[in-house]
């Protein structure tokens, strides 16, 4: 097993990293001056960046204002689709704002120091191009099934798009996102649900370990999406706004509770960005490449931008006009990473105190040796708000809530994607039965080891993302098409 989890840890640094095994001096062995996926990923953003002329920063404020108008009365009743614009940005946000914002912000900054933060925003910013190309082309390539159900996302937009020659790729991506699905959509998403739970209620009377967290969690889960993607939009709509909002303030307060060291945390997030940090210790472009590494890893695992699984939520909007939804994706995009992970990143280099790391004591949460993922956002909430109630501190309970919360519907949104995948590649009589399996795998997940869980959802990130960023570049040309007769460059 430990050859296993050896061969996973280096395809994963090969992937992200630009590197495959380790040297005698335990030094990585660097083979690419950037990696594979970070090169594709940021250099898709940029190419529909430029060929869109910035759509996604001039059309900004109109698409808000499209999103609002999507909540349900000035829905066209005789448009296709089967939820509403809100609620396909709000299923998709519901894939998109999870452990990443919490856990994952954590792992960045503690495996690719503050400076990962910036990359991330540079993820986000190129990704919102990608978000736009891939939703709006998931609209106009959809399917309507005979018993009235919608199918789309890459596979459609691959098959319908590009044509018979290319169903390779497809079956390529529904295998990646079946695969991804299972490790991020899934068990990352239970693991780290159990494991803040767990944490939050050890000091308590009545700790819950994680095989507690893992029943209660696909119980709820099952009850969701038993009923479709009617069923999740419905939730999706009316949890993940109310979600967002109650972190952001959250995280606001303590923001300004600990405004003096704002500033210092933005400084931290540039100067580690370009290794001014780093520069007079000799490893200025180890930390950079770090940086970029875990920034744009993390931010795609938070984003999805350019993975093409937000695009299977956008494929289910009520509408006929494929740019005016590409628009509201995204959206998703920019309150994910942009909005949402840049307040937990600031929150984790603004709170200073006594954290443990190893035999002594850090300033810092991200500095320590002994915390890792959602234990560095969870001691920093509770050194932040040093209440407690029944005996656990109130950082943590509001933690483990919006974890929870944010992982959940997680778990609702991935469990569309696979069973969109699954029928593609094996029918629609798949649907039922793999809603069964998707709330065991939950089950498993709870329980999973946490390190070896995150190092499969980079790889299984990547699994989906190429297949789904070589379709959208060969589908460019549509895309600025029906960019251009809607006015819009």
């Amino acid at each position: 097993m430990e050859e296993f989890y050896a061969f996973i840890d280096n395809l994963s640094g090969f992937i992200w990293g630009g590197y495959w095994g380790l040297l005698a001096d335990g030094s990585e062995n660097k083979l690419l001056p950037l990696a594979p996926m970070v090169f594709i990923l940021l250099g898709t953003g940029l190419f529909f960046m430029i060929r869109l002329k910035f759509l996604p920063v001039r059309r900004l404020i109109p698409a808000f204002g499209n999103l609002f108008r999507g909540r349900g009365k000035h829905v066209d009743a005789d448009a296709s689709g089967e939820i509403t614009p809100w609620n396909a940005l709000s299923t998709a946000l519901s894939g998109q704002v999870g452990t990443g914002n919490l856990a994952g912000v954590a792992t960045a900054i503690t495996l690719g120091g503050p400076g990962a933060i910036f990359w991330m925003w540079v993820t986000a910013f190129f990704g919102m191009a990608a978000a736009f190309a891939e939703s709006s082309l998931a609209v106009k390539f959809r399917e309507t099934h005979p018993d009235g159900h919608i199918h789309g996302g890459p596979m459609f937009y691959i098959k319908n798009g590009l044509g018979k020659k290319w169903g390779w790729l497809a079956v390529f991506f529904a295998v990646g996102t079946v695969f991804s699905a299972i490790v991020t959509g899934n068990m990352t998403q239970a693991n780290s649900i159990a494991i803040a739970v767990e944490a939050a209620t050890a000091g308590s009377a009545m700790p819950i370990p994680t095989w507690v967290s893992g029943i209660v969690i696909a119980v709820l889960a099952f009850i969701v999406i038993i009923g479709g993607i009617k069923s999740i939009g419905s939730v999706a709509g009316k949890v993940v706004p109310a979600m967002a909002l109650g972190y952001i303030v959250t995280a606001l307060i303590m923001l300004i509770i600990n405004a003096e060291h704002v500033p210092g945390a933005f400084m931290m997030i540039f100067s580690h960005a370009f290794g001014l940090e780093q520069a007079t210790g000799g490893i200025v472009g180890y930390s950079v490449l770090q940086a970029i590494r875990f920034g744009v890893d993390r931010g795609l695992f938070s984003n999805e931008a350019g993975q093409g699984s937000t695009a299977i939520a956008h494929a289910a909007a009520k509408t006929d006009d494929p740019v005016k939804q590409g628009e509201i994706a995204m959206l998703g995009t920019f309150i994910d990473t942009i909005v949402i992970c840049t307040m937990t990143a600031l929150v984790i280099l603004s709170v200073q105190g006594q954290f443990v790391s190893g035999d002594g004591f850090v300033d810092y949460a991200w500095q320590s040796t002994t915390l890792q993922a959602a234990q560095v956002t969870t001691a920093v909430f509770n050194e932040g708000l040093p209440i407690a109630i029944f005996g656990i501190p109130l950082g943590g309970i509001l933690i483990a809530v919006a974890l929870s919360l944010f992982a959940f519907t997680t778990i609702l949104g991935w469990s569309y994607y696979m069973e969109q995948a699954i029928t593609y590649l094996v029918g629609d009589w798949a649907a039922k039965p793999m809603r069964f399996i998707w709330v065991g795998m939950v089950f498993v997940g709870a329980l999973q080891q946490i390190d070896f869980v995150w190092k499969l959802g980079g790889i299984a990130n990547a699994s989906m993302a190429l297949p789904n960023l070589i379709a959208i570049l060969l589908l460019s040309s549509v895309v600025v098409a029906m960019a251009r007769e809607k006015g819009r460059i």
